[in-house]
């Protein structure tokens, strides 16, 4: 028995940053909880972080390192040291034959600082290639260069106290109770002490965060340029801007101001499809605030305006003097959990360590020097849709991806999937072999995962966090920062001769200590960080110079900016609307989104069945008018088409989302999905300054469809094996999607339609994959044929007593309580149970003369509280504070919250 202890550490997801206390034995995770003296979320979790131990199923995981020695052969297991000489040879001979720029590094926001750092040095140093790109381009790069641009530097300048201390909050463009659900609490709870406070919400959709909105702006997608401009234009109207700030601390803002009068506030009305009173009232909190705080995310950055709405969005701040002071300020929440650092250590394509610029010659020849080489590439490197647009065009032939997953998170999926199809070479760098991306690995690598490794991470408040391992990675996964450094050894024996030592880092703290002293003297100074540093006194915000005492919680308190003349800048850029319009053919606009209890691909949080419970299959949100256009009525089918691709999915009324709107969470890629995902919708268009394509504004058509054979089936075990063997088989059928089911005990759903019945070989395949063909498995079928009818198949797995799987095909009314008595684990082997079997096989939704009352989704993750018992709890008279008491709901996380009051709310009479 090994004794259990704590290792405190970082969450992996968001860009809160939360602290967390690791429970395990030394050999297995075993629970989680909130860090209280951690100063991100004081031992508060989300219920992702909080279920964090429950991620990471072995059985999805990359354990050996895995080699393809031709595309029409499968993998083969092998050592660490053939495949990284393989690695080593392919790349070098590529090199040599085609230059440096032939090969490319796709890296993530999930990668630790360290990590980052070694890839960096790798590509640049070694390779000598800009061709090194993350997918925080699709996530933060818009938010970069706004803030290079006005402020001179790429560094947010507020803290997370500010929510505490603001007196009017705008949140523009991020659904802050589901993307950042930590920071969502601390504004909930500072509303409450302050009811004074005013939270503005600009959002094409009703979101839950819209809930603590005193003003909800639902703009028409694409417009916030014209919006924010139209601010702008009163506050100047009103005599409410700052112009002894501007005059000692801006420039540019003459051509703003001559700007702005092309915003008048009957135009941007129409543009936006806004109320002129609710503009005018926007633009007089705005004004009026002594503290005025922004927060934004995805919606203002993954656009190809994206620079312009960042920029507009920071001209407000600058115009009335909200930069540099306790609760004010421009704060971009930063989308993964090492995004910044990401951006802090050069790894994007235009970037360099220590916020340095890879087109600066000046820069290059610092960064040079200081890694003992003659010089850094000056040829610009590939951002990610021109990374994956020259590996299509055969320019780039050998690819390492590392611990991301472009095959489900970039737009236009078809020609992304057909360019690693066709690529010579292509590494892939993961910890779960489940990921899309890794069907085009030719050489597949295991990776440490959380809670495996070790090294820091930066939030979204320049907050520097330890992240510890606590146990040993399994199989024979390895850090990411160790394999890029032993194939960067190899490699250079190759290029060069003999190994030079600039890879030789045994630790990770041996990278932070190179890498921190690139930031001396800059912007973001870590010189006085270390590891031994942060163990004392805990995570810090940079800057934090050699000999500082403690961290900076804000910047820019003196109005002095890092640009050549100190002077933040007005930036005067026009409204442009997006890329694609409505049209005849595509007359909707697809938004897309996350979820509260998933996390982008799901390779992790996919792994965890309770995290399905709030939404179990994606589900395309349309407006009830629009529904009612299409007759379409909840849980249809439906194809939804883009000029891209199309999808087959199921339909929902949202009243949240305005006419000729339509949402689908960003999540589900080709592994839950059949047709390549969500993102076979998206277009690759993309901001011209900061190269983050437009992922949340597409034109697309939906109309209903109709197929007349449908599966649903549910089993129990094994579930990971099961969705390997599974899934291939989805490509039979017109639409096809797998999730997990349960909490205690894990279990498959798979759902299916066609168009007719599958043959009974494919059907036997399913029954043979689900377990469902042998044992102790009820059966019951009705041919049909000849009589126009479908055939009829259903099995039900009981054992020990209780219903364990079942398959219905052909006819499903049954599925629901069918479910619900898994789920319930209700016993069919007593007097009442053997009631119940002789209806298992029925064509009915329940046993007749049987009151039989469905769970419904789960409103409470955290809990597992039940849509159904908080409406009885509520129908007996509970509020609020009773339903905290009395079930639970609530009392964790908080995420469930504003569900709750939306169904406390008296309904609204017609």
């Amino acid at each position: 028995m090994h004794e259990q202890t704590t290792t405190a550490s970082t969450c992996c997801y968001c860009g809160v940053g939360c602290g967390v206390l690791i429970e395990h034995d030394g050999q297995r995770i075993l629970g989680v909880s909130g860090d209280p003296q951690h100063p991100a979320n004081f031992g508060k979790l989300c219920s992702k972080g909080a279920s964090l131990h429950l991620t990471g199923d072995l059985e999805a995981r990359a354990l050996y390192p895995q080699l393809r020695l031709g595309k029409q052969l499968g993998r083969t297991r092998t050592d660490w040291d053939n495949a990284l000489e393989h690695a080593a040879e392919v790349f070098a001979r590529t090199i040599a034959e085609h230059g440096p720029d032939s090969v490319a590094f796709y890296i993530s926001g999930q990668l630790l600082s360290e990590d980052y750092y070694a890839f960096n040095k790798l590509a640049r140093a070694l390779v000598g290639t800009n061709n090194i790109d993350s997918n925080s381009r699709l996530c933060m790069s818009s938010a970069v260069v706004g803030y290079k641009r006005s402020l001179g530097a790429d560094a947010p300048p507020c803290s997370y106290e500010d929510i505490e201390l603001a007196d009017t909050l705008l949140i523009a463009g991020s659904n802050m109770a589901y993307a950042h659900p930590i920071l969502f609490r601390r504004l909930e709870a500072a509303k409450a002490r302050n009811p004074r406070m005013k939270v503005i919400v600009i959002d094409p959709r009703r979101t839950d965060t819209c809930e603590l909105a005193d003003l909800h702006l639902a703009i028409q997608p694409g417009t916030d340029v014209a919006l924010l401009h139209g601010i702008l234009h009163l506050l100047l109207e009103q005599g409410q801007v700052d112009h002894a700030f501007i005059d000692a601390h801006t420039e540019g803002f003459e051509a703003l101001r001559a700007l702005s009068a092309d915003y008048p506030p009957q135009r941007v009305a129409e543009l936006c499809a806004i109320k002129v009173a609710d503009l005018l009232r926007c633009a007089q909190w705005i004004g009026a605030s002594p503290r005025l705080l922004s927060l934004w995310c995805m919606g203002l950055n993954q656009s190809s305006a994206g620079t312009a709405k960042n920029s507009a969005l920071i001209n407000l701040h600058l115009a009335t003097g909200q930069i540099g002071k306790a609760g004010s300020g421009p704060f971009s929440l930063t989308g993964q959990p090492n995004a910044m650092g990401g951006r802090e250590t050069g790894s994007l394509s235009n970037l360099l360590p220590g916020h340095r610029e890879a087109g600066n010659a000046e820069h290059r020849a610092e960064v040079a020097a200081y890694w003992g080489v003659e010089a850094l590439p000056e040829q610009p490197g590939l951002s990610a849709i021109e990374l994956f647009e020259a590996v299509g065009s055969g320019k780039v032939k050998a690819l390492w991806i590392a611990c991301t997953n472009p095959a489900q998170s970039m737009p236009d999926q078809h020609k992304v999937r057909q360019a690693l199809s066709e690529c010579p070479f292509v590494v892939v760098q993961e910890a779960f072999f489940t990921s899309e991306t890794c069907r085009y690995a030719d050489l597949l690598l295991p990776a440490a995962s959380w809670g495996e490794k070790a090294g820091t991470v930066t939030n979204s408040e320049r907050r520097v966090s330890r992240v510890r391992r606590a146990v040993a990675a399994p199989g024979e996964a390895r850090a990411d920062w160790a394999i890029a450094c032993d194939f960067a050894r190899r490699l250079e024996t190759r290029l060069q001769g003999t190994a030079s030592g600039r890879f030789a880092f045994a630790e990770p703290e041996q990278l932070f200590e190179e890498y921190k002293q690139l930031t001396r003297g800059r912007d973001l100074d870590l010189s006085g960080l270390g590891y031994a540093l942060l163990e004392d006194r805990g995570p810090q915000q940079w800057p934090f110079p050699a000999g500082a005492e403690r961290g900076t919680p804000r910047l820019y308190g003196d109005g002095r900016f890092p640009t050549a003349n100190g002077r933040a800048r007005f930036i005067a850029d026009a409204y442009r609307p997006p890329r694609e319009q409505r049209e005849a053919r595509y007359p909707l606009i697809l938004n897309t989104g996350r979820l509260r209890d998933q996390w982008h691909g799901m390779s992790r949080t996919g792994t965890a069945a309770r995290l399905f419970a709030h939404a179990e299959e994606p589900l395309l949100g349309l407006n009830p008018e629009d529904m009612r256009q299409r007759h379409l009525q909840d849980g249809q089918l439906a194809r939804i088409d883009s000029r891209r691709g199309t999808l087959l999915i199921r339909v929902q009324s949202d009243a949240g989302l305005r006419p000729g709107q339509v949402f689908l969470p960003m999540h589900w890629g080709d592994r839950f999905l059949k047709g390549l995902g969500v993102n076979a919708l998206t277009l690759p268009a993309f901001d011209p300054l900061s190269k983050q394509p437009e992922l949340k504004h597409a034109a697309v058509e939906v109309q209903a469809v109709e197929l007349d054979w449908h599966f649903h089936a549910l089993i129990e075990g094994h579930v990971q094996q099961r969705f390997e063997a599974l899934r291939p088989l989805c490509e039979h059928f017109a639409h096809a999607s797998l999730g997990l089911v349960g909490r205690d005990t894990p279990a498959l759903v798979i759902r299916a339609a066609h168009p007719q019945a599958p043959s009974p070989a494919l059907l036997a395949q399913l029954h043979a994959q689900l377990g469902l063909n042998e044992g102790p498995v009820m059966r019951y079928d009705d041919p049909r044929e000849g009589d126009g009818g479908l055939p009829i198949h259903k099995r039900v797995r009981i054992e020990q007593g209780r219903l364990t799987g079942f398959s219905l095909s052909g006819e499903t009314r049954a599925r629901t309580w069918l479910r619900d008595l898994w789920q319930a684990a209700t016993p069919l082997d007593d007097d009442g149970g053997a009631a119940l079997r002789r209806w298992l096989l029925a064509p009915v939704e329940g046993p007749p003369g049987q009151e039989l009352q469905s769970a419904g989704k789960t409103l409470c993750t955290c809990m597992n509280v039940s849509e159904t018992a908080i409406r009885a709890a509520i129908d007996h008279g509970c509020d609020l504070d009773g339903l905290k008491q009395s079930l639970g709901c609530g009392t964790q996380c908080g995420s469930c919250v504003p569900e709750i009051k939306r169904l406390l709310a008296p309904p609204i009479e017609a």
